[in-house]
């Protein structure tokens, strides 16, 4: 299929690294809601079918919650196309199963990421996220920091770390094996890739690049055994899992629930250094503090896309898709889609109803959404205690990434009186 001259380009990598395309998306959404996008070969990464871009938010919604016509097991979740050989393997993980069988996993893994245990860390998080402020307002040169590297990397880690059980000798493995997985788009974000005997790079979510990662994970569940704990980690290790399954989940959990917190937690708070009315709202509680992450969260959602593949021929949106196609919905699209809300640029930090789709939709809807809400929420909630006003003090840098909505460097001032 030829790319039509007047359907712009939300597929490349390196678009994101200056922002999000939101007025590509607007275009699309108001002309083409459902436009076929080239994969070309980028950075060594070899050239792919093409897919269908998916941006309005009922199409959006629509395609996440018809797992019948939208496959995640077929072609698993990710826009280019896996290795053949390796499509066995990525499905073993719930990420990239369907209904009924992801089901079963589902239902397995929600006993050990309950409500309780989440919020029995709470009082933990607060902590940890006082004490990262507070070091970050000491340690900042000339009064200004990066947020990321002083404070949200390790708040994401260090509280994931401690649900999971993980012990503190290991946990700069967790984050090494995040950084490798998801940046892998960025030249400046992780090493060279990889390459396979072909000369292409390998995918870092192959069999061949997480044997370190499983060994971990197989190791850890045998001490966990020997000494439970109140973790999710326990409780995983007791489900009835098979060895590749529980492998899997803990691959899952470490690169998912701590690349949602560690995206989401510097955005929310790049959208309140330049919003600093929203700021003084929030600080003084005229906003609902749980609204007031779901609108940073819409704003700044920490996924951008997510791939399926259509089981049957269908019609989406007018578009006529073949059994086969790629399928891809755009998060962020979804979120600024004015048929659904009301002034979408602009941050209404009190904005209800709100149904963004910053977590998914679906049988597919984010596991540790609740435990994301409970950190992010806490860590606003103990800025506008301590820190000043967010305020720039420099450019931000952001991820190279059609997938994560990643920002890696945020230079903030912490100097002067809090709020």
């Amino acid at each position: 299929m030829d790319h039509a001259a007047d359907v712009p380009d939300v597929f490349d990598p390196r678009i994101y690294a200056s922002g999000v395309p939101h007025e590509r998306y607007r275009l699309l959404r108001d002309r083409h809601p459902v436009s076929w996008q080239a994969e070309p070969e980028i950075r060594g990464w070899p050239a792919g079918p093409g897919f269908w871009a998916v941006t309005r938010h009922a199409d959006v919604v629509r395609v996440l919650r018809d797992h019948r016509t939208y496959s995640s097991w077929l072609g698993a979740t990710q826009i280019r196309d896996p290795d053949p050989a390796d499509l066995p393997f990525l499905r073993r993980t719930m990420l990239n199963q369907d209904p009924p069988e992801h089901g079963r996993l589902r239902r397995l893994v929600s006993r050990a990421f309950t409500p309780a245990r989440v919020d029995a860390f709470a009082g933990r998080v607060r902590e940890r996220a006082r004490t990262l402020l507070a070091a970050a307002r000491e340690n900042a040169d000339d009064g200004a920091i990066d947020l990321v590297s002083a404070v949200t990397d390790e708040y994401a880690l260090l509280n994931l770390t401690d649900l999971l059980g993980v012990p503190a000798a290991d946990r700069a493995l967790l984050l090494e094996w995040t950084v490798r997985i998801i940046g892998y788009q960025d030249p400046d974000d992780t090493p060279a890739p990889l390459l396979g005997p072909d000369g292409t790079p390998l995918n870092p979510r192959s069999p061949a690049l997480l044997g370190e990662m499983f060994a971990y994970a197989r190791e850890l569940a045998d001490r966990k055994r020997a000494h439970p704990g109140d973790d999710v980690m326990t409780a995983l290790a007791g489900a009835g899992l098979d060895p590749a399954e529980l492998e899997m989940f803990f691959f899952l959990l470490t690169v998912a629930g701590n690349d949602t917190v560690r995206s989401a937690a510097p955005g929310g708070l790049l959208a309140l250094a330049r919003n600093p009315d929203a700021y003084r709202r929030l600080a003084d509680g005229s906003v609902h503090r749980d609204r007031a992450v779901d609108e940073l969260l819409r704003v700044h959602p920490p996924v951008l896309s997510f791939r399926r593949t259509a089981a049957v021929d269908t019609v989406l949106a007018g578009q006529p898709v073949r059994a086969g196609d790629k399928v891809v919905v755009f998060h962020a699209s979804a979120n600024h889609d004015e048929r659904v809300f009301a002034d979408p640029g602009r941050l209404d930090l009190a904005r209800t109803p709100n149904p963004h789709v910053s977590f998914g939709d679906g049988p597919h809807v984010c596991l540790g959404a609740h435990f994301a809400r409970l950190q992010l929420r806490i860590l606003y909630e103990e800025w506008c205690a301590a820190m000043p006003v967010p305020e720039l003090a420099g450019p931000p840098r952001r991820l190279v990434s059609n997938f994560i909505n990643g920002i890696t460097r945020l230079p903030v001032r912490v100097s002067g009186p809090a709020r």
